[in-house]
């Protein structure tokens, strides 16, 4: 798989699938090294890039927390947490100002950006200071998350607001769900169902 960075989702869909197709088709290799690599394995996000790497699991130790080679590369933690204590109200995703039912907020150096996706790929925004210190305060899982490795993670469903902290591999995975399934006005039943399984996948992991 190629590297993706999060402004990149392009083509049209019929072009995605064969694209994805192609590479099934092909054997997966270490981004770093060109080591063949499972269909499940790790990923090294390139900060300078911000694009998502595949990697071995030797690249992938190489950039993990308990190095010194840390300025451009980091390992994607395999970590999933959710705090059923302190669950997100609608008021407080009313503030958040997004216009769509998913997205999710990633810390970098700059600041706390907001990102949503949408059948054009991902749409970002900063997000304002007050707005998160507000939330920051009141769930202290989103001070948890990883810097660029780590997002927050926000569904709004009719009855709840559901937000999980996951690899950021997860929220490219949201991204080119929604990029390669998208039909219509509303997404399809196709898109639909493929989100509700990537949700009940990632509520399965998350640990309090």
């Amino acid at each position: 798989m190629s590297p993706h960075s999060l402004r990149r989702f392009a083509g049209t869909p019929s072009v995605l699938r064969e694209q994805r197709a192609a590479r099934m088709e092909q054997v997966e290799r270490c981004e770093m090294c060109s080591t063949p690599v499972a269909s499940r394995h790790g990923h090294v996000v390139d900060v300078r890039r911000r694009a998502l790497m595949c990697s071995c699991r030797a690249c992938f130790l190489l950039f993990t927390r308990n190095t010194m080679h840390r300025t451009r590369y980091r390992a994607v933690p395999e970590r999933y947490l959710r705090d059923p204590q302190r669950p997100v109200t609608a008021v407080e995703w009313e503030e958040l100002g997004i216009p769509v039912g998913a997205a999710f907020l990633l810390r970098t150096d700059t600041g706390i950006t907001v990102f949503y996706p949408s059948p054009a790929g991902a749409t970002e925004r900063p997000l304002d200071t007050g707005v998160w210190n507000g939330l920051a305060e009141a769930h202290p899982l989103l001070t948890t998350a990883e810097p660029d490795v780590e997002a927050i993670l926000f569904r709004r469903t009719e009855n709840s607001v559901d937000c999980f902290l996951v690899p950021i591999d997860v929220c490219y995975r949201l991204v080119g769900t929604v990029r390669l399934y998208w039909t219509g006005l509303d997404g399809g039943d196709q898109l639909h169902e493929h989100i509700d399984a990537l949700f009940a996948e990632i509520r399965d992991k998350a640990r309090p």
